[in-house]
């Protein structure tokens, strides 16, 4: 056998391989540098193909870029799954509860610190939040807006939340915490360390849960 043969790097692509290469190109343009970033033509320089081959599955730079965000939706989606699953509801439901909120809160602030990039295009062109969208899924099957609405959900089956002050409480609590990700990535608290940066989120989702709890 000759050891000094070499594998050539692909260069065409079977049946929808093409897709999720163009996307992958995307989603890392938007890892870096934003929505503005993800351009279709340098997808299709990354992925080696022409432009035209690219149109086949993408009609436009909208059309990339509208599938880039859900991508990243999804990414944010697992992120506060993996907040929500260090709750155990145990014997105490309000406990239960409240944790689940912050868990939301602090899985939904980590991810925008963690990676701003994809925070920024994942809320670039979104679809109405009252809309579920098929490509908005994680393990559980939901976008954030949804994993919000449950943990607010388990507050008022146990009482803390008044049916009243239920209603509309998601855009609430939302825009708060989405405030907080934007003055640290984009506002005066940029350069505010990380930790201390957690910390403000913690305190304010516990007041953003307190603050409900009371009307």
């Amino acid at each position: 056998m000759n050891k000094n043969v070499t594998v050539e790097k692909r260069k065409t692509f079977r049946h929808g391989d093409l897709r999720n290469a163009l996307l992958i190109a995307g989603l890392e343009m938007a890892r870096v540098g934003g929505p503005d970033a993800v351009i279709l033509r340098e997808a299709t320089r990354q992925a080696s193909v022409s432009p035209n081959a690219a149109y086949r599955h993408f009609a436009n730079q909208s059309a990339l870029l509208n599938a880039v965000r859900s991508v990243c939706i999804s990414h944010l989606a697992a992120a506060i799954e993996d907040e929500l699953k260090k709750c155990r509801p145990g014997r105490n439901p309000e406990a239960f509860a409240r944790k689940s909120l912050r868990a939301v809160g602090m899985g939904y602030l980590g991810f925008a610190m963690r990676e701003p990039g994809m925070f920024r295009t994942a809320f670039s062109v979104p679809p109405p939040v009252h809309s579920p969208d098929p490509a908005n899924t994680a393990s559980m099957g939901l976008n954030p807006f949804q994993l919000l609405s449950l943990a607010l959900d388990r507050m008022q089956e146990c009482g803390l939340l008044k049916r009243k002050a239920r209603e509309g409480a998601e855009y609430l609590a939302w825009s708060t915490v989405h405030g907080l990700a934007l003055l640290v990535l984009e506002g005066p608290l940029h350069a505010m360390p990380p930790q201390t940066v957690l910390a403000l989120g913690e305190r304010l989702v516990i007041m953003v849960e307190r603050g409900l709890s009371t009307m």
